[in-house]
């Protein structure tokens, strides 16, 4: 897969090795989060660097 500056909720299933379903749900639940912080979304799409920082972050 090309690395894009986004990913799409095919992707994310993918990466995760969950639904499409309850990907489109996590990318609805980082996309908030992301607004709340200020930085504007695309719906169906997450930010690649948010989605990874999120998901492996180290403690």
């Amino acid at each position: 897969m090309e690395k894009t500056l986004f990913m799409r909720a095919d992707e994310v299933a993918k990466v995760l090795e969950v639904s499409q379903a309850y990907a489109y749900k996590l990318i609805k639940k980082l996309n908030e989060e992301q607004e709340a912080q200020g930085y504007l979304t695309m719906h169906g799409r997450l930010n690649r660097e948010y989605f990874y920082e999120k998901i492996y972050k180290k403690s």
